[in-house]
């Protein structure tokens, strides 16, 4: 008896579950930060613009950043991570990896107008792409 009434609550448990995962909808869309940060796409182009006014070769140095971050784990902005450990300061990006304070006053902007909404990987993904459509 005891036996039976364990395998109808792993029925029961295994049904909620199912059911729960058909409740749950997953679609990211394009405008998505429009929704949640609507100024997002302006506050990042701005600050991209202004830094590549100061130095041209800026552009590819902010697209080199996103190309270093997600080449080897993925992007999740782990490049930007202070520390000695960190991929910021290995000897192979000493040379290479440039356009730290830019990222960092676009995610000051960006964290002006809307705080802990726009994850540092979002932000060095609008840089990059920004960076590269740029004309200037």
């Amino acid at each position: 008896m005891k036996n039976r009434s364990i395998d109808y609550n792993s029925l029961f448990l295994l049904i909620n579950v199912f059911m729960l995962c058909l409740a749950v909808k997953s679609d990211p869309s394009a405008d998505f930060c429009k929704q949640i940060c609507p100024d997002l796409y302006k506050i990042v182009r701005k600050e991209v613009i202004n830094a590549v006014k100061n130095e041209m070769r800026m552009a590819a140095s902010l697209l080199r950043l996103h190309f270093l971050d997600c080449f080897v784990n993925g992007c999740d902005a782990s490049i930007l991570w202070d520390g000695r450990n960190s991929e910021k300061f290995p000897t192979s990006n000493l040379n290479s990896a440039r356009g730290f304070e830019v990222v960092d006053k676009v995610k000051n902007a960006v964290d002006g107008a809307c705080s802990g909404v726009v994850s540092c990987a979002d932000i060095l993904a609008l840089i990059a792409r920004d960076s590269v459509l740029l004309k200037v």
